[in-house]
């Protein structure tokens, strides 16, 4: 898998954004994606050191169209904490 296929897009809620003060950064990745395959990914596009990557699988909500029902699929969020010193660009102007 390529690193672009691995991390899906950014999460930018209130939430993730004061975790930055923390240097932890929030994604929307692969579920079939690991924790080594996230921090590696990371890494190559951002250029940047990780140290640690925690990740969660949420589940879909059930969402409803007038009488149809349906299910919002899936996703994995991660969860990437930076070294002292390093920082990504993308999320600072947010």
């Amino acid at each position: 898998m390529d690193a672009r296929d691995i991390i899906r897009k950014p999460l930018v809620t209130e939430k993730t954004n004061d975790l930055i003060g923390e240097n932890k950064y929030s994604f929307m990745v692969d579920l079939k994606a690991n924790k080594t395959q996230i921090k590696d990914a990371i890494e190559k596009i951002f250029k940047v050191k990780v140290l640690a990557v925690n990740t969660m699988r949420v589940e879909g909500k059930f969402a409803r169209m007038g009488r149809f029902r349906g299910q919002r699929p899936d996703w994995k969020k991660a969860v990437v904490t930076l070294a002292p010193g390093s920082r990504i660009e993308f999320f600072e102007g947010v």
